[in-house]
């Protein structure tokens, strides 16, 4: 049996303290190691101007009883965006304005996009900036998804787009306005957690005969093997379509989000509904051209009757 020792003799051994006289590891980019010196230098400029980072996200909803085309329309807007955040489906009535304001508050987004469905035939684009606005109508015409299109191009998922205007956008102010809306909400901000660090796809916004035409192309380059470009091979960049392809016509421009006072209206937009009111009208008047016509036919046999013919009996008998 060993001795047991005495409380005096045990010592406690304390942990030691880390040497804080320590050199740091310089931060190591992309071009070899940053001195620390070189870091300090380089983010005081920024810290006294008050650096600006772009902190944009877009909530993408739709409203209930959506067509299925338009729903999958929707949902390639989505894979195209990588800081967008899709939420469940919104009652389409007066107050949806309210609710979407609330909705946008507490996924702490700062624009949205809303797909409103009417008769299952009209969609309308939403696009709004909460909560102080402006906000915009579109009506939505010519949609292709991509599982329609089935084109060769191919781009990859979260990377971030190059955004090209036509020169028409800055003509009037309207198109001004929409111009920086577009650019706010399709622009995938820099270093964001789901977004890719490549610029391998364009958007393509163009206004003819007053609408807005969206196109998305990948950038296609020629390359020798896996990680080398060809020589001239930027010279040889190609544009492949991607899809989805639709056109928006601009209704209304409001001051405030999903309402307020009337900033801009089109005076070219006529209502789907007055449109197809107009070819039943159309029809309607087809319809009563035959039904004259056979009253007249029916007046003109009354007025000139046959004469009798002297051998209608002759083979009764």
């Amino acid at each position: 049996m060993g001795k047991k020792r005495k409380h005096i003799e045990t010592e406690v051994v304390e942990p030691q303290k880390k040497d804080d006289s320590a050199v740091e590891r310089p931060k190591r980019t992309l071009f070899g190691w940053k001195d620390k010196d070189a870091v300090k230098e380089d983010e005081a400029p920024q810290q006294g101007q008050g650096f600006f980072r772009n902190k944009e996200k877009v909530l993408v909803t739709c409203s209930r009883r959506i067509n299925y085309r338009y729903r999958h329309l929707m949902l390639n807007v989505v894979s195209l965006l990588p800081h967008c955040k899709k939420d469940n489906k919104v009652e389409s009535k007066s107050s949806k304005g309210m609710a979407l304001n609330e909705l946008v508050e507490l996924k702490s987004c700062s624009s949205c996009l809303f797909f409103e469905c009417r008769k299952h035939k009209d969609l309308y684009l939403w696009m709004a900036k909460s909560p102080s606005g402006p906000s915009v109508k579109f009506l939505v015409n010519a949609v292709h998804t991509m599982e329609e299109l089935k084109l060769t191009g191919n781009h990859l998922k979260g990377s971030r787009p190059l955004l090209t205007f036509s020169s028409n956008f800055d003509k009037d102010a309207h198109w001004k306005l929409l111009k920086e809306m577009l650019t706010q909400i399709f622009g995938t901000p820099k270093d964001h957690r789901k977004s890719k660090p490549y610029h391998d796809h364009v958007f393509v916004f163009s206004i003819v005969d007053d609408h807005i035409w969206f196109r998305n192309y990948q950038i296609s380059v020629p390359h020798n093997e896996s990680d080398k470009i060809a020589r001239g091979g930027l010279d040889k960049m190609t544009l492949v379509e991607v899809g989805p392809r639709f056109c928006l016509n601009p209704i209304k421009i409001f001051g405030g989000s999903f309402g307020g006072p009337t900033l801009y209206e089109n005076p070219f937009y006529i209502s789907p509904n007055l449109i197809r009111s107009m070819e039943k009208k159309k029809k309607a008047g087809k319809y009563a051209k035959k039904v004259k016509a056979k009253t007249r036919r029916k007046m003109h046999e009354l007025e000139n009757p046959l004469e009798p013919d002297e051998f209608a009996d002759m083979w009764k008998q």
